[in-house]
């Protein structure tokens, strides 16, 4: 959400002083008769953000994939935008952003291992100890290697 400051606060220097006729070119139009100028989080095509774009499961490993993938969508949109855009002063902050995310999956990457480390490599894809501790792969009849 930290990112959507600095994205709102470019929207805003670029849309700042334009005039009726060149938000109604644009097609910024419905946007801006519903939101004059403010931030309100909508995807490129329109759609509204909703609360179930965050995908938890409570499962250490699978939550850390769905970051770190969450990380290189974010890294590609940027990258999108920056081929778009033309003007240095909007380029710059989208290349701090990008960076970013770059920084944040490796980060989420290095959690990763070391999750992977804590729990029982045999077995952590048969069941998750921090939610069935008694559990073991003979109980499920799994075989252990």
């Amino acid at each position: 959400m930290n990112h959507m400051e600095i994205v709102s606060a470019i929207v805003r220097q670029l849309t700042r002083n334009l005039s009726s006729k060149q938000i109604q070119e644009s097609g910024f139009d419905a946007f801006y008769t519903d939101h004059t100028l403010g931030m309100y989080p909508v995807s490129a095509s329109g759609d509204p953000f909703m609360s179930h774009y965050f995908q938890s499961k409570g499962d250490p490993i699978t939550d850390m994939h769905e970051n770190m993938a969450a990380e290189q969508k974010a890294r590609t949109m940027y990258e999108n935008l920056i081929r778009m855009a033309e003007d240095d002063d909007v380029i710059r902050p989208l290349e701090f952003l990008r960076q970013r995310e770059i920084v944040h999956y490796q980060r989420f990457g290095e959690a990763l291992e070391i999750i992977r480390r804590e729990l029982d490599c045999k077995n952590y894809y048969a069941f998750n100890p921090g939610f069935d501790k008694k559990a073991s792969m003979e109980d499920r009849g799994l075989e252990s290697k």
